[in-house]
């Protein structure tokens, strides 16, 4: 039985004392994207936290597996190494450093030697290219002045450089419109397509982004547990339903 490349395993996470998730477990196999969908308050962006290793989130039990190698106990910058990824709902701003640096001093932690700014820019405009990027965006300072889509454009793009081989997307969707949500989702795509062993888990409110990225699976969590899985026809059910069937279950 071949090893899964990424798995959560009965995971419970504290806040301040007070416990979110309650026994989460999902699986994401090499090249698959998995959606985790739920409402407000169920413990999705504390699962994608806890996921990179926030220090806010204490894990009082369950693992968190990387090709089966325990991580839960992994420091962020540690598990990015390894090849973990997540994009955040609300990308940060870091004046005083080019989005150009902070992808040269990123990439050269993941792959343990020191790379030159010369020797990324190429793949750099490449990429923003393709992602609809202007190409101005590499000396301006990290998301400073960027709007809500360009960030989670940039976002993609630093995905698409660091080469994970897990990436969580939190919520990227969320403040987009509907031209900027498709750039961002085929900016996915066009990442998985160039690295087909990429791992995605993609945490959403909305069915409207998996109108654009077809999900292996989707999982619904609710109150802290996954209590649902099943293919793409369960955020249809979701859209066209609501959570109140599942919330009373």
């Amino acid at each position: 039985m071949s090893i899964p490349l990424f798995e959560v395993r009965d995971l419970h996470v504290a806040v301040q004392g007070q416990e979110i998730l309650r026994g989460v477990n999902l699986c994401v196999g090499e090249g698959e994207l998995h959606a985790l969908m739920g409402p407000n308050g169920s413990g999705k962006s504390t699962l994608a936290n806890t996921l990179l290793g926030a220090p806010d989130y204490e894990v009082t039990a369950g693992q968190i597996l990387l090709r089966g190698e325990d991580v839960t106990g992994w420091a962020p910058d540690v598990r990015g190494k390894a090849g973990m990824f997540l994009a955040f709902q609300y990308p940060e701003e870091i004046p005083g450093v080019p989005v150009v640096q902070f992808l040269r001093q990123a990439l050269s932690a993941r792959r343990g030697m020191d790379l030159s700014v010369l020797e990324l820019r190429v793949s750099i405009m490449e990429w923003m290219e393709r992602l609809g990027m202007d190409p101005s965006f590499a000396d301006r300072y990290l998301n400073e002045g960027f709007s809500g889509g360009e960030k989670k454009r940039n976002e993609i793009l630093q995905m698409a450089v660091l080469e994970p081989d897990m990436a969580i997307l939190d919520e990227t969707d969320s403040g987009l419109d509907i031209d900027a949500l498709r750039v961002v989702a085929r900016g996915v795509q066009a990442v998985r397509q160039a690295r087909p062993h990429l791992g995605a888990l993609v945490i959403t409110h909305y069915q409207r982004i998996l109108e654009e990225l077809t999900p292996d699976r989707v999982h619904l969590l609710i109150d802290g547990r996954v209590v649902e899985s099943g293919g793409a026809e369960l955020a249809q059910r979701l859209e066209s339903e609501g959570y109140e069937a599942w919330r009373a279950a």
